[in-house]
């Protein structure tokens, strides 16, 4: 790869997500370019490539990555198919950005870490986009700061208009409170050592069989707590807010009062319907950082390590979930290239 010329891109995965990245790289991001997109549905991969110059479609992702014009790999497909997809990424040594989860399960994702460690050095940059969001990075900072003292507990909310109509009681786990479990690692620093489960009795708004909501408690290495209320029925928003209880003081974030109106005796806001609206801007930040981290031959953001302990963490809550009671989660010893 020639510093001096844009990243040339292989994108993994043309649904809602990959075509997303597509657009962002195409015209958003600065110092890099789509060469490849990667789907099962050839139509679909040749429909996203022709909106993007000099951009060739595949249906296989090892064939894009063996391609000459590919500097690096975008991996946005399905979590099922992500194992596969960084494997193929290794045997060519490429840099990775892969959406989350890094895998489904902490099996797998023990396999990618391991696999990772023979390479030498990192190659994986997990997409927990969080990390990148204005509000959750000044949270961040202000705790490391001091200023509030050490952290009790983390109150966290995340609510979904309505769910897909393929989403599982297991999901809201897996898919939705996975970025609450790395929120909580990332801003409290504490690895989450058991979950419990609380289910109460499921909205009405709920599909038959879908346990929603859920109320979900983090127990961490720290001392902390951390809740989640996991919601993705509630009919009226989209919602990401997290509130930080420490020894002197609290901060909390994501109650979206950036516009506030008072006309005809109301006053009041809008509430965000869809999560490419809440976080455009920490998805734009995060490939950015990535592109120009890859540029420079390095890696940052969260780690392959990082989607383990996740996995690892949402195996716990699914288990915890459908056996009630607590959850002790079980984590390998973290290996000296993620220190």
């Amino acid at each position: 790869m020639n510093r001096r010329e844009p990243l040339r891109v292989a994108v993994i995965g043309t649904g809602r997500m990959g075509a997303d990245h597509v657009r962002r790289i195409d015209r958003v991001v600065s110092g890099a370019r789509v060469t490849a997109v990667v789907d099962t549905d050839a139509e679909r991969a040749k429909a996203v490539a022709a909106g993007v110059d000099g951009c060739a479609a595949y249906t296989d992702p090892a064939a894009a990555m063996a391609a000459a014009d590919v500097d690096a790999v975008l991996v946005a497909s399905p979590g099922p198919a992500h194992e596969a997809a960084l494997l193929a990424a290794f045997a060519h040594d490429l840099p990775v950005l892969c959406e989350k989860p890094l895998t489904p399960d902490a099996a797998s994702a023990l396999r990618v870490m391991e696999a990772e460690q023979a390479l030498g050095h990192r190659r994986v940059q997990v997409g927990f986009m969080r990390r990148y969001d204005t509000e959750y990075v000044r949270l961040k900072a202000l705790l490391e700061s001091g200023q509030l003292g050490r952290p009790l507990m983390l109150h966290n909310r995340h609510r979904n208009v309505a769910s897909p109509p393929f989403f599982t009681s297991a999901m809201l786990i897996s898919d939705s409170v996975a970025h609450e479990v790395d929120a909580t690692r990332w801003l409290l620093g504490h690895e989450i050592s058991a979950v419990t489960v609380l289910r109460p009795t499921p909205s009405s708004g709920a599909p038959d069989g879908l346990r929603d909501p859920q109320f979900v408690v983090l127990e961490t290495d720290g001392g902390a707590l951390s809740d989640v209320e996991i919601f993705v029925n509630c009919g009226f928003g989209y919602q990401v807010q997290a509130e930080v209880v420490c020894e002197r003081g609290t901060a909390r974030i994501g109650d979206g009062h950036a516009l506030v109106t008072h006309m005809a005796g109301r006053w009041g806001g809008t509430i965000t319907q869809d999560w490419t609206d809440r976080f455009a801007q920490a998805y734009d930040d995060e490939i950015q950082a990535w592109v120009d981290t890859t540029r420079r031959g390095g890696v940052t953001g969260p780690s392959t390590w990082d989607g383990y302990a996740a996995a690892a963490v949402c195996e716990a809550g699914v288990r915890a979930l459908e056996e009630g009671g607590r959850v002790e989660v079980a984590l390998v010893e973290k290996p000296a290239l993620y220190r």
